[in-house]
C-alpha cells in the first residue's frame, strides 16, 4: 500500500498565493539559472503553471529557453512591488501538442497590439519559444530586505537651484485671475 502525503496548509497557501499573483499581474521578473539579472516578461497562467512566449519577433527571453530552471518574482498588481519569489522548472512546449495549444490560447488573450491576431499561433510555432514555468515544491523564497536598487552612475550633472522665494506668489496670482 502506497502512502500519499497531504499538503500542509502552508503549502496550499503558497500555491494559492503564486496562482493568484500570476493571474492578477501581467508582468513578472525571471532570472534563468546562471544569469546575473532578472528580466521582465509578460505572461499568462495556464493549467497550474506560468506560460511565456518569446524570441523571434516577440519579447526577448535572454537565455530562458535554454535553461532548465529559473528564479521568478511576481509583483503585486496594485502596488507593483515584489509579492512572492519562487523557483520554477522551465519546459519548452512543442507546437501541436495539447499543452502548447492550451498555452497559446491563454497567451493570445494577453498579447496586446498583436499585428496578426488571426495567425499569431502559426507565427509563434515557426519563430518563437512557448515556455512553461512550473513552480517547484520548495518553500517560497524569502524576499530580500533591501530594495535591490543599483547605485546611480556618477555624473557631473547637478540639480537646478532652489525655487526663487517670489515664484509661489506669482503663480498663485495667475490662478486667481
Amino acid at each position: 500500500m502506497e502512502r500519499t502525503t497531504t499538503p500542509s496548509p502552508t503549502d496550499l497557501f503558497d500555491r494559492a498565493l503564486v496562482e493568484e499573483a500570476a493571474k492578477k499581474s501581467g508582468l513578472l521578473w525571471v532570472r534563468p539559472a546562471g544569469q546575473p539579472h532578472a528580466r521582465p516578461l509578460w505572461h499568462a497562467w495556464h493549467d497550474g503553471a506560468i506560460v511565456v512566449v518569446g524570441d523571434g519577433s516577440e519579447q526577448p527571453l535572454h537565455g530562458l529557453a535554454a535553461s532548465t530552471s529559473a528564479a521568478v518574482t511576481l509583483r503585486s498588481k496594485d502596488k507593483w512591488g515584489r509579492l512572492v519569489a519562487l523557483t520554477a522548472a522551465v519546459t519548452r512546449l512543442d507546437p501541436g501538442t495539447p499543452a502548447w495549444d492550451g498555452a497559446v490560447e491563454e497567451l493570445k488573450g494577453k498579447r496586446l497590439n498583436a499585428p496578426d491576431t488571426d495567425t499569431i499561433g502559426e507565427r509563434w510555432a515557426h519563430e518563437c519559444h512557448v515556455l512553461r514555468l512550473t513552480p517547484d515544491d520548495a518553500p517560497l523564497a524569502a524576499l530580500p530586505d533591501d530594495a535591490l536598487a543599483a547605485a546611480p552612475v556618477p555624473t557631473p550633472a547637478t540639480t537646478r537651484e532652489p525655487v526663487p522665494a517670489g515664484l509661489p506668489k506669482l503663480l498663485l496670482k495667475r490662478r486667481k485671475r
